[in-house]
């Protein structure tokens, strides 16, 4: 019994110390890796994990966890009725449970994704200020059965998760909305000056459809950023979920190459395509990768020179796909490189050649990480620039893959 209660007093202390370590971070990706492998740590299971609930959807899905990919968990939904993790977001009672396979509230279809197969587990509710922001679960004892005692560690580390997690989300929206007004504060000023001069008697009628072009320019401008604000606001705080399918990249270049073909045309810009008719089938959110290759095709055609080109490949590498757009245009100056991705960045060489939000390069790479890739840029002033876009291949992409060629045969 004494060694029970040392054991339990041993618990507690570290849960001081990791209360600690969550507070020393404002980095919501970094704090719900630490929240799941401290979950792990203190109730003694094989894996944890995080699913969050977005109140606005009534959706649950998969954040982060110990024993999946990033490229598999990011976006995966889980259904509220006929799974544990939505027993626990509509009843916000904790479970605990020997044998997951019996439980009627099991949702196998995660087992089959990720081929981790789960035993015992321990789901607590994710709750602060009376709201619910998901569910942390441990996954498999390492011996035995999850105990009271391990209930009772798992529900104060997801109070002091839940609490972490919404500070972590507060943070970041402050910063954003701070920046937000910061540049909402440049067209506000033109059309209080436009809509000033308006109301001027002399002036002629020429002016005055001048400054209606303005206001109707700096109008467009102003709903362009609040939607790209608020896309950008949904990826940062992880509310986004990725619907992934398993499709063909190289019918998404000609798609894409279609939308962007009266603009190209009006610009006297050309567009190719030089990738292989023979590249394997690719999964991820097809409509996400679409925005990032449409966003990166506009710039390309944007800041290009008169009679240039841009193009468009995709290609095969080991353990990746790369999907590269390539300008003739004006470049981008090399001082101007590590800050593209930064929000509200723009170029200021390029800044009188095309409008912008400032937030498109930013979108992209937030859609490219949840996807577990990576963005590079190369450029050289007045000969262009390259982006490159890496996004790992998945496994059931290359199971279909394989099936389809078999098949074939």
């Amino acid at each position: 019994m004494a060694e029970i209660k040392t054991e339990r007093l041993d618990g507690y202390r570290r849960l001081v110390d990791i209360a600690r370590d969550l507070a020393s971070t404002l980095d919501l990706d970094i704090l719900l890796s630490r929240i799941v492998h401290a979950a792990a740590e203190v109730s003694g299971a094989q894996a944890a994990s995080i699913l969050l609930y977005d109140d606005t959807s009534q959706q649950l899905y998969f954040q982060v966890s110990t024993n999946m990919e990033e490229s598999v968990q990011s976006g995966f939904l889980v259904p509220l009725e006929g799974s544990i993790a939505g027993w626990i977001i509509n009843n916000r009672k904790p479970v605990r449970i020997t044998d997951a396979h019996e439980d009627k509230r099991f949702f196998s279809k995660v087992e089959k994704t990720t081929g981790f197969s789960t035993h015992s587990l321990l789901g607590v509710p994710l709750v602060t200020k009376n709201k619910i922001v998901g569910v942390l679960e441990a996954i498999n004892k390492h011996e035995g059965k999850f105990s009271e005692t391990d209930e009772s560690m798992l529900l104060v580390l997801g109070a002091q998760a839940a609490v972490a997690i919404e500070n972590a989300r507060l943070f970041q929206q402050s910063d954003l909305i701070a920046e937000f007004v910061h540049e909402l504060r440049t067209p506000l000023a033109s059309l209080s000056t436009a809509t000033y001069l308006l109301l001027r008697p002399e002036m002629s009628h020429e002016q005055r459809d001048q400054i209606v072009t303005n206001i109707h320019n700096e109008t467009m401008r102003l709903n362009a950023l609040a939607s790209s604000f608020l896309d950008l606001a949904r990826l940062e705080s992880g509310r986004v979920q990725f619907r992934k399918t398993t499709f063909d990249i190289a019918d998404l270049l000609y798609e894409c190459k279609d939308v962007m073909a009266s603009k190209a045309v009006e610009d006297n810009i050309q567009i190719r395509i030089e990738s292989s008719d023979r590249l394997p089938l690719f999964e991820a959110d097809r409509d996400k990768m679409k925005q990032v290759i449409l966003n990166l095709l506009s710039n390309a055609i944007k800041y290009n020179r008169p009679n240039g080109s841009v193009i468009l490949r995709a290609e095969e590498a080991e353990d990746e796909m790369v999907v590269h757009v390539q300008d003739t245009g004006v470049g981008i100056p090399e001082t101007s490189l590590p800050h593209l991705f930064e929000k509200f960045y723009r170029v200021r060489e390029n800044e009188s050649r095309a409008a912008g939000t400032g937030l498109g390069l930013s979108i992209c790479k937030q859609i490219v990480h949840g996807h577990s890739g990576r963005m590079e840029v190369k450029s050289k002033v007045g000969v262009g620039a390259e982006f490159l876009v890496f996004l790992p291949k998945q496994k059931r992409a290359a199971e279909i893959e394989k099936k389809k060629k078999k098949e074939i045969v």
